[in-house]
């Protein structure tokens, strides 16, 4: 995999893994309501689900292009098609995710404490790996977006740990700013409708990539 194609990937990932999806808005969420501290834990949890998910979504392309080499032309079309309707609704509901973002950061003091007491090490890892797992979207996602950046007549255990690696280090600066930053990232990007386009810029770059992925094609 050359500079190039690794500096896409990780761009793209980067300014997708901003939106406030479930695993960003948990630790968000758990930030304000359990402190930075115990909230760390949530995040192994949710990296270790995403990392799961990842591994399976991997797993199967690698077997299915090994074994039924045609469906790679398979995969790569339907996943053109899927990332064409998630960038629809990135830009469609734009406005669904800053009025979710500003439910999340509306938590009372006396909450915050209450929670924060009653957590325990195990059961905050335990949320965020289960949180991880309970959206198959991402397994989708993964399949549909990852062969794009992807040589398959290259050596591919050294991509998958490339692209890997890439995208693990986007959620985590992701995850990590949502965590330590709380109330004030949400005020940041609710000012001047920042989420709303930054989820519209996102769609338009789901877009992009479904584009690409079919041009190449044919």
């Amino acid at each position: 995999m050359n500079i190039e194609t690794f500096l896409l990937f990780f761009g793209s990932t980067f300014l997708i893994s901003a939106t406030p999806g479930p695993n960003m808005l948990l630790a968000f969420q758990y930030g304000i309501n359990f402190g930075i501290k115990k909230t760390l834990w949530t995040l192994v949890g949710l990296s270790f689900g995403l990392f799961l998910l990842l591994l399976l979504a991997l797993l199967s392309i690698d077997t299915l292009t090994k074994q039924l080499p045609w469906t790679l032309t398979i995969i790569k079309i339907v996943g053109a098609f899927y990332l064409a309707f998630l960038g629809q609704q990135s830009w469609l509901h734009a406005k669904n995710n800053n009025e979710l973002m500003t439910n999340n950061s509306h938590i009372s003091q006396a909450q915050q404490v209450l929670q924060a007491k009653q957590a325990k090490p195990w059961q905050m890892f335990k949320k965020g790996m289960f949180v991880s797992l309970s959206n198959p979207k991402a397994i989708l996602f993964f399949a549909a977006f990852f062969p794009k950046f992807i040589n398959f007549n290259a050596p591919l255990l050294t991509q998958y740990v490339i692209l890997t690696f890439g995208f693990f280090l986007s959620e985590t600066i992701w995850q990590s700013a949502y965590l330590f930053s709380g109330k004030n990232l949400a005020y940041w990007l609710q000012t001047s409708n920042r989420l709303i386009w930054l989820n519209r810029i996102c769609g338009l770059l789901f877009i992009a990539i479904a584009v690409l992925m079919l041009w190449e094609l044919f």
